[in-house]
């Protein structure tokens, strides 16, 4: 299982991410710009891949858009149709790996946003994700999906790590009312490309004593610029454009850059 399988992350991972998002924010705007992309692509229809609690697909619904979800997580999806259903909003999610997603029907738009695509542990399972999204394209659907230029500082200091070396991370309110810190530790295997990780939540009470404690194990790989570029040519696309931030900044070629969000387009 990864991180977001837990049921218990799954209702608080909203709650968490608007904290974590208050001080080291690499995502400003992203909901904004994937409405611009919708809006631009998406008249066939959008599907959000990997969409966990909702944060893109409830915000393009909303604003009109004919958007699905899908999501490996069943807690996710549970999580998402949930907060859709407060909204009075009738979506369809669909529990589905990426590799072997589909609902019977064809998008003109498929989002990856944030991590998702990188939680494909393997290029084996990268090409078949790929593979399989662009079967759930119309011709000349655009997919969209993040990555980023692996550090090769940070990554050495990762190497050294061990799974028990934690650094705390954050503290925020669960959804049960308790006060919760978040601790990760995480490693890096420079063959595989891989990083493994733990994340520790450590319930306290109200004296700040610590009552519980539960470790989430998380898996991601670091794919590499000219990787994702031969990939997107073997599984039949071609790179639209290539942005650093979700203001439209094409990506620089010299720079280590922390979000790089990738435009594809499907080859006829």
């Amino acid at each position: 299982m990864d991180l977001h399988d837990y049921k218990d992350v799954a209702e608080n991972y909203d709650r968490y991410l608007e904290v974590m998002y208050a001080h080291e924010d690499n995502h400003r705007g992203f909901q904004e710009f994937y409405l611009k992309l919708a809006k631009e692509y998406g008249q066939g229809g959008v599907v959000d891949v990997a969409c966990g609690t909702g944060a893109v697909l409830l915000y393009l619904a909303e604003r009109g858009i004919s958007v699905d979800g899908t999501d490996l997580s069943e807690e996710m999806c549970r999580v998402s149709l949930a907060k859709a259903k407060e909204k009075g909003l009738d979506l369809k999610v669909y529990p589905a790996d990426m590799t072997k997603f589909s609902s019977g029907r064809k998008y003109s738009l498929a989002i990856i946003a944030r991590s998702g695509f990188m939680h494909l542990p393997t290029p084996k399972l990268q090409r078949e994700a790929l593979c399989n999204l662009r079967e759930q394209l119309l011709p000349g659907g655009i997919l969209t999906l993040n990555t980023f230029d692996p550090f090769p500082i940070l990554q050495a200091a990762q190497m050294q790590n061990t799974l028990d070396e934690y650094s705390f991370r954050l503290e925020y309110v669960n959804s049960e009312g308790k006060r919760e810190r978040i601790y990760n530790a995480i490693t890096y295997e420079p063959i595989s490309q891989i990083l493994h990780g733990n994340w520790k939540f450590e319930t306290l009470d109200d004296d700040g004593n610590v009552i519980g404690e539960r470790i989430r194990p998380l898996t991601m790989r670091q794919t590499y610029r000219q990787e994702m570029y031969y990939l997107a040519e073997l599984c039949g696309f071609e790179v639209e454009a290539l942005y650093q931030d979700y203001d439209f900044h094409p990506a620089g070629k010299d720079a280590c850059v922390k979000n790089l969000i990738w435009i594809l387009r499907k080859k006829n």
